[in-house]
């Protein structure tokens, strides 16, 4: 029997249940706020490793 695995070999059940205790501990109304924040700090994470990289790829031509 194959099962789906998620993040950390998480089942559906698993995921289900913590679906359901946010729901209880957040409510309806504030679960969308909290993914509207977290998404805004996953896009400026990814934001801060651009531009670290772009500063690792111009080092060498600074130094020439």
């Amino acid at each position: 029997m194959t099962h789906l695995l998620f993040i950390g070999g998480l089942g559906m059940q698993e995921v289900l249940l913590i679906a359901l205790v946010m729901l209880l501990f957040f409510g309806g109304k504030k679960i969308p706020e909290l993914m509207k924040g977290l998404g805004k700090g996953v896009r400026s994470f990814k934001e801060g490793m651009n531009n670290i990289e772009k500063e690792i790829e111009e080092e060498p031509a600074k130094k020439e």
